[in-house]
């Protein structure tokens, strides 16, 4: 797979649509292929390929820009930093289906070969940390260390759905299952500020909102989320959630990282790094007391050193 863009890293002109998601900063923005679909990726860092590639991907209700701190602190360390808008979201193409765990996995591995890499250090946050736990485990060849901030592993979650989320988070991904109405609260309600704040332990900014709820408004931005909330709950019965579960059970061979905030809204802190010992051979677990749900944001320093420090051992910059 090759990107549609030449680099450095080529801006398409702006319209109506998703240049919202184009937020200026000490990034580039590319257009890469994967799957016959086109994927928005803030990139930045050394384009070489000694610099290990980190890729980055965010959750509900967000895009890319969720790692804005992250972004220009692993630069600065040597890394290849590539932040990507997941199928349905920000600046990425939004079409019509595949938003099931498999495809969306698929596309994850796909943009790494479209960066020109085989292999890159995974990183995921809330809903985009179990995507970072299905990358690893379906597309091993991809990943070579997998990070996970403010969510339980998906074989946990699909055993015990109840024992992993707070009575806000199922009562959310309930809502969610209705038809319509959930799209309607993302884009012309506040259904995204509401998930914000009962994820927060400390309310994020007034302007920061307003950029998630003017991404959410990007035409089938808001369907798109809410089809992928709609497959983790709808698929569970059938064959291709079986699978799905069947293959995240295999315990993975490459280091994993998981962070949580001790004051998640919607994650249950007790026994998560127990549960991931399952899965993972080579755990590191890090609480961060005060933060809540949205770790990136509430608690940037803590979460980029301890990143850094991680990477250093799974993944070191060559000198």
């Amino acid at each position: 797979m090759t990107a549609l863009s030449a680099r450095p890293a080529v801006r398409t002109a702006a319209t109506s649509d998703y240049t919202c998601a184009l937020v200026d900063g000490p990034w580039q923005h590319e257009f890469v292929s994967s799957g016959g679909s086109r994927f928005h990726v803030a990139v930045a860092g050394p384009d070489h390929r000694t610099a290990p590639l980190v890729l980055l991907l965010h959750g509900y209700p967000q895009f890319w820009w969720a790692w804005r701190a992250q972004i220009p602190a692993l630069a600065d360390a040597g890394y290849r930093v590539a932040a990507m808008d997941v199928r349905g979201a920000g600046a990425s193409d939004k079409p019509p289906s595949g938003y099931g765990m498999p495809p969306r996995a698929a596309d994850v591995a796909g943009v790494i070969r479209s960066l020109g890499r085989e292999r890159a250090v995974v990183v995921g946050h809330g809903t985009g940390g179990a995507l970072a736990w299905a990358v690893a485990a379906l597309h091993p060849g991809t990943t070579s260390a997998v990070a996970v901030l403010a969510s339980p592993h998906p074989a946990r979650v699909r055993l015990r759905s109840r024992a992993a989320y707070t009575t806000a988070a199922l009562r959310e991904l309930a809502y969610l299952q209705v038809p319509t109405l959930p799209e309607r609260a993302l884009t012309r309600g506040d259904l995204v500020e509401r998930t914000l704040a009962l994820g927060a332990a400390t309310p994020l900014p007034d302007d920061v909102v307003d950029r998630y709820r003017n991404a959410m408004r990007i035409p089938f931005a808001a369907h798109s989320a809410a089809e992928a909330m709609r497959w983790a709950v709808r698929s569970t019965p059938r064959m291709d959630g079986r699978r799905f579960g069947v293959a995240l059970r295999r315990p993975l061979d490459v280091p994993a990282l998981q962070l949580q905030g001790g004051r998640d809204g919607f994650v249950r802190p007790e026994r998560v790094d127990l549960d991931a010992l399952a899965f993972a051979r080579d755990l590191r677990f890090e609480l961060i007391p005060d933060a809540g749900h949205f770790l990136p944001e509430e608690a940037p320093d803590r979460v980029s050193g301890i990143l850094l420090d991680w990477l250093a051992r799974v993944s070191p910059v060559p000198v």
